[in-house]
């Protein structure tokens, strides 16, 4: 019986070391790559936004902030994606979850999609069901409310650190993991280094 835990227990580690980089990779390579190139793509607009202080985050240096948040994201992406560089380009990404958490989605609490049922909801998120009911109302009246909804209802968007902290902890996984054996450029740089 020992031995088949021991088993098992071996392959779980074999499968994880495999294909949890690699799902952590595919997964957040889509999603940093979009970030990265529409702030590559409204450049003007995001600098901005970014050091605005009345209607923006009031960050200094908004023009190498943005040109550091964008290329990190879309470069990283790629980086990501080949499993190459994994827990070198993680550093600059896990600084960038942490800017955007704590500049951009603290101050809305937790939750990223307003969910007034949920033990998370902050006064914000309670506020969200009466401007969602009042949406909805509108719709029905005025649009095609079954045509709108057809692919799903309508949300109110928190924009709480939820996305940021969720990345955040799949990074640090990476940095932990590196890229994974077998699927990335990493595992098989790092081979080709040990057996010369």
């Amino acid at each position: 019986m020992l031995t088949l835990i021991n088993t098992l227990s071996d392959k779980c580690r074999v499968a994880g070391e495999v294909l949890a980089p690699l799902a952590l990779r595919l997964y957040l390579a889509p999603v940093m790559m979009q970030a990265g190139y529409n702030k590559l793509s409204h450049f003007d607009d995001t600098a901005a936004w970014f050091g605005n202080s009345d209607w923006g985050l009031g960050l200094p240096f908004p023009e190498l902030m943005t040109a550091l948040a964008a290329g990190t994201e879309f470069f990283g992406a790629i980086l990501l994606l080949l499993g190459l560089f994994t827990r070198f380009i993680s550093i600059p990404l896990l600084v960038t979850m942490l800017v955007a958490a704590f500049s951009v989605h603290w101050k809305n609490g937790w939750l990223a999609i307003a969910d007034p049922s949920s033990w998370l909801a902050n006064a914000q998120v309670l506020e969200s069901a009466e401007r969602l009911s009042r949406a909805k109302d509108l719709l029905k009246e005025y649009g095609n409310y079954d045509y709108l909804t057809g692919s799903g209802n309508f949300v109110i968007l928190n924009n709480g650190i939820e996305f940021a902290a969720t990345y955040f902890v799949m990074l640090l996984a990476l940095l932990a993991l590196g890229g994974g054996r077998f699927t990335s450029l990493d595992w098989f740089i790092e081979k080709r280094q040990s057996a010369s």
